[in-house]
């Protein structure tokens, strides 16, 4: 006999009497999809270009995406907003990036409502709505869409994962993670990955095992219950970590450079029909040397780090494959809607040579070109933080000119993959509608068949910015229904409107162009004279790729356009347009603490991010703390941050009480104390007392004495002529042990104290100097 259901809210249909025999029971009915409601997964890769996967001319073997291609559907004219998490927010909410909040990242920002880093509450995800229509939702990898003052365990919780609408998730809140040994949080605590990279660990396939974990917790126990799964690898953002064998598979493949790269996959995009056959290919990029120009060498290790970044792409459709493959196996994909999208063009974040190490870049102390070239067998191993030079970051953005940060089509036009059997017929072809990210989530609930709430949690909702691209998804000559978007990142300025795209680069067409860099501020009389001069105009529907500025034969299409940019800018809290980088990275923001000059750490609590610890660095500072040393041996570490990669620990071995500084991967300055710690107890500290100025334009930190006291008495010291300047990334801190990437080689990870150790105490006094530039490049770097 069938229960007795009635609406939640509505009046109970029931009979009450006085006893149960008098009485009739009725159940309020439980929230329940739609019968035959598709599973929804959206797949978002990290600084994946254009011409990076197979299906979009690519050379890079990705055949878990390409059968997705086959299967489905591929887009030619999909938009971004080029950057992390304006797109990320974008894709989830379907609302335009200032107005979640989020001009930029995180990391940057600023008080002004499009710009302060929070996504309203009234912007609700489509984990919500879904949420709210019986679906399950699962959010696995990579998020970045949460108040970096509140990424730690103090909270507040309500705009982690978990309170936007995500019954699960798995992955880290960052930016930018090791996937050998990554920041990882399970729901709202952090958790140790389940292996070590000796037994075969990488992040990449531990997040594929959780979404196949994930669904098939739920499946088992509702199999008609469908799911929302957001999985967004770390991939294919730096560090490029991936097993040697995979990179290996590429060896020679890249040996003929950059040019050759981008004229084979323009070739290969034509005879795909992923861009027009009377496409032109965009300029050589004036910021990119000519490959010829390189050395022997030279030539050796940027191919060798493209072999690297492909062998991390393929491996990473190794896993997507593996989700897709459990779908197939399980009957659900045909019924299951994929989109395969990335936040933003290839990035240029690597610089003009790359690096092994991220933390040499932005601590001003880049390597030495022999030593990278000396470690040209470990790159992509966990020993290294690498990113290949921005030669090709241009050639993974063919055929448009720039990349990443810049809202050229390079920095902002990406591969869009639809597949889903069950509801689209045609497969195998190529869109050309226009299309932008905020169109995602009204597509998805177009083709599901229900409608954006009006209230979530009480919270009226906001309108919905894009528009579904359902007709275009059923029909190849589909009317263009999105015909107008503006773009705006960090000053660099667009708008598209019907087949023109009126664009305003900032600080220039290159850098070298400019003549300055990434980060320079824009002033009311530069903003003047940009809208004055420095527009430029392209007929993207007869021009594909940038390559004519037909500004001046069209002055007034081109002022009409200007006005509309502004008019978009007014609509979606745009303004102040600000070009700057350092100001609004190091500008005051909300803290979830005051600054003070004492912190107290407690073992087996979790890690602090790096910006929301003390800032040891340039500055006099103390480690201190009481333990009991008992008759066996005891070691461990005290008090350590960082990795192998940079970092500082303050740890026992064979008795004796040691502090190293590992200075950005190259050196280590180590003080060890003179005498052995007997058994009791004890007060061990560390003192840092500065001896001269730092050099922080050559990448050398404060010089001083590294100093060890037990009960009080000088037991070590040492005089280092220089100290990190400054910053560790990665950069958690961690009491009583150092897990993952050791910051030392002097023990194995995670050396846990093995005595008694309650709490260790850091004081701080003095001035904290900081490198305003290069606090800059290390936000950047991890977007």
């Amino acid at each position: 006999m069938a229960l007795n259901e009635y609406e939640p809210g509505t009046s109970f249909p029931g009979v009450i009497g006085r006893t149960p025999d008098e009485s009739v029971p009725a159940w309020p009915r439980p929230l329940r999809a739609r019968e035959g409601s598709p599973n929804v997964l959206i797949v978002v890769l990290d600084d994946t270009g254009f011409g990076h996967l197979g299906c979009y001319g690519s050379p890079i073997r990705t055949p878990n995406l390409d059968r997705l291609a086959e299967r489905g559907l591929r887009y030619n004219n999909m938009h971004t907003t080029a950057l992390c998490s304006p797109s990320r927010s974008c894709i989830l909410t379907g609302r335009n990036h200032h107005s979640n909040g989020m001009a930029c990242v995180t990391e940057g920002a600023t008080g002004y409502p499009g710009y302060n880093g929070m996504v309203p509450f009234e912007n609700g995800l489509l984990s919500e709505m879904l949420l709210l229509h019986g679906y399950s939702t699962f959010l696995i990898g990579k998020y970045h869409l949460l108040p970096s003052h509140e990424e730690t365990a103090a909270g507040p919780y309500t705009r982690w994962p978990l309170g936007r609408g995500f019954e699960r998730f798995y992955g880290f809140l960052g930016g930018d993670t090791s996937q050998w040994h990554p920041d990882l949080v399970y729901d709202n605590h952090q958790v140790d990955p389940p292996r070590t990279p000796e037994e075969g660990y990488h992040l990449t396939e531990d997040l594929a095992d959780r979404a196949i974990q994930f669904i098939a917790d739920a499946k088992q126990i509702d199999p008609a219950k469908p799911f929302y799964l957001h999985f967004c690898p770390g991939a294919t953002h730096a560090p490029h970590h991936v097993p040697a064998d995979w990179a290996d598979r590429y060896k020679g493949a890249f040996d003929e450079g950059w040019e050759v790269y981008r004229e084979r996959v323009f070739a290969r995009q034509k005879e795909l029909g992923v861009v027009p056959q009377d496409a032109e290919l965009s300029r050589h990029d004036p910021d990119v040397p000519e490959w010829s120009s390189l050395s022997d060498d030279q030539h050796r290790l940027y191919a060798r780090m493209m072999e690297v970044f492909a062998g991390f792409l393929s491996h990473t459709d190794h896993q997507i494959g593996r989700v897709l493959d459990y779908l197939e196996r399980t009957s659900e994909l045909d019924n299951t809607i994929v989109m395969v999208i990335s936040d933003n063009g290839a990035s240029a974040e690597g610089g003009p040579t790359g690096t092994t190490n991220e933390a040499q870049f932005f601590n001003n102390a880049p390597e030495p070109f022999e030593d990278s070239l000396a470690v040209i067998d470990e790159i992509g191993g966990p020993d290294h933080f690498n990113h290949y030079p921005w030669g090709w970051t241009w050639a993974g953005n063919t055929p448009f000119r720039r990349w990443k940060r810049e809202t050229y089509r390079g920095g902002s036009t990406d591969p869009f993959i639809v597949s889903w059997p069950r509801g689209i017929s045609a497969n195998g072809e190529v869109r050309h509608q226009y299309a932008h990210i905020i169109d995602i989530v009204p597509t998805v609930l177009d083709l599901i068949g229900i409608t954006a709430p009006a209230t979530i949690r009480g919270v009226t909702q906001s309108a919905i910015h894009g528009v579904s691209l359902a007709d275009s998804l059923r029909n190849a000559d589909a009317e263009n229904r999105h015909r107008t978007q503006y773009f705006e990142m960090m000053g660099h300025r667009a708008l598209y409107h019907d087949g023109w795209r009126a664009v305003c680069p900032w600080p220039g067409p290159s850098f070298a162009e400019a003549g300055k860099g990434f980060g320079e501020p824009i002033w009311s009389s530069t903003l003047s004279d940009l809208d004055a001069h420095a527009w430029e105009l392209y007929h993207v529907d007869e021009d594909f790729a940038e390559c004519h500025d037909v500004a001046d034969e069209n002055r007034d299409r081109l002022i009409a356009l200007i006005a509309t940019w502004y008019a978009e800018a007014g609509k979606y809290d745009v303004l102040p347009v600000d070009g700057s980088g350092l100001a609004r990275f190091v500008g005051e923001k909300p803290l979830v603490a005051p600054p003070r000059d004492s912190y107290t750490f407690y073992p087996g609590t979790q890690s602090v991010p790096f910006f929301a610890g003390p800032r040891l660095l340039n500055r006099p500072h103390s480690i201190s703390t009481a333990v009991t040393i008992g008759e066996a041996s005891v070691e461990g570490v005290l008090l350590a941050q960082g990795t192998r990669a940079g970092g500082f620990s303050f740890f026992v071995k064979d008795r004796r009480l040691h502090y190293v500084h590992n200075w950005v991967g190259r050196h280590l300055f180590g003080v060890s104390s003179d005498v052995e710690l007997e058994p009791g107890d004890h007060v061990l500290r560390f003192e840092f007392e500065p001896t001269g100025e730092p050099d922080l334009a050559h990448g050398h930190g404060m010089p001083g004495m590294f100093q060890l006291y037990v009960d009080g008495t000088l037991v070590g010291a040492l005089d280092v002529p220089y100290t990190t300047p400054f910053a560790f990334n990665p950069g958690t801190l961690t009491c009583g042990a150092d897990p993952g990437s050791t910051v030392t080689p002097e023990y194995a990870a995670p050396f846990r104290f093995t005595g008694t150790l309650e709490k260790v105490i850091v004081d701080l006094s003095g001035e904290l100097i900081v490198d305003k530039d290069a606090e800059l490049r290390i936000a950047m770097a991890r977007q």
